[in-house]
């Protein structure tokens, strides 16, 4: 297993990713690697960084401004080759269907629960270290 994994928090609000990262803590299950962040507050730095490469997933606030994470996961699924799993954060569960447009590979609810969000990001780091192989 590799020593860290790199996820990618996309929102305009602070308060909103230190949610991600608190609820995350160092390691989001026990099988996963331990995470590193690296935050992004406009929709250029994400693509910036993801054209670096080494990210491992990508967590975008749905709810960010100007441009939404699910805007920004549709461009980045057409855009970025071998693009990371998206885990996208939701305003309200009736919005699944918008993530489902904009090819997220999963979605959970804001504010951020942190038992729901650790285990979707367990997953997708699970789902990326598969991809991988």
């Amino acid at each position: 297993m590799q020593p860290t994994a790199t996820v990618l928090v996309y929102s305009d609000d602070s308060n909103t990713r230190e949610q991600v990262r608190l609820a995350s803590g160092r390691r989001p299950a026990p099988d996963v690697p331990q995470v590193e962040f690296l935050e992004c507050a406009t929709p250029e730095a994400v693509l910036r960084e993801l054209a670096k490469g080494g990210i491992d997933v990508c967590v975008l606030d749905g709810e960010a401004v100007p441009m939404g994470g699910m805007g920004v996961c549709r461009q980045i699924k057409d855009e970025v080759f071998n693009c990371p799993p998206v885990l996208l954060l939701m305003g309200r569960p009736q919005d699944a269907w918008l993530a489902t447009w904009s090819r997220a590979d999963a979605a959970v609810t804001l504010p951020v629960d942190p038992v729901e969000f650790a285990a979707a990001l367990a997953a997708q780091l699970r789902r990326k270290r598969l991809l991988s192989a």
